[in-house]
């Protein structure tokens, strides 16, 4: 069984890490290395590419935040969990809800994210 809230809460770390080093030795250590992303805005495959997208991500939204909303559970080898984006003192831009694929080491092999709000929609 997949541990959810810590998965989860290692995920957002690594959206928030806005420094490219440190943000690649999280996905380094959190993604297996022909891990995949996608949603309906963005994709990105392997442990570089999903550091690229993250750092566009900081790109775009520069001093915006991700944090965990509700509470994630897991499912054998899957995991769900909501998030927000947000100014450090604003108002929430951005939510969805990401579904995970877990290989058996406990690295994402998969993550694909549905976005209930997105910028621009609020």
């Amino acid at each position: 069984m997949t541990d959810a809230q810590t998965l989860a809460q290692r995920y957002i770390a690594t959206w928030n890490e806005t420094d490219p080093a440190a943000r690649r030795r999280l996905i380094d250590t959190l993604w297996t290395e022909d891990a995949c992303y996608a949603d309906p805005m963005m994709k990105a495959e392997g442990q570089a590419g999903i550091s690229a997208l993250i750092g566009g991500v900081h790109g775009k939204f520069p001093g915006y935040r991700f944090a965990l909303t509700g509470q994630p559970d897991g499912h054998g080898p899957y995991a769900r969990f909501s998030w927000t984006l947000a100014p450090a003192d604003g108002q929430v831009i951005a939510r969805g809800t990401d579904f995970a694929a877990v290989a058996p080491d406990g690295r994402l092999a998969q993550v694909t994210g549905f976005l209930d709000q997105m910028p621009g929609a609020a």
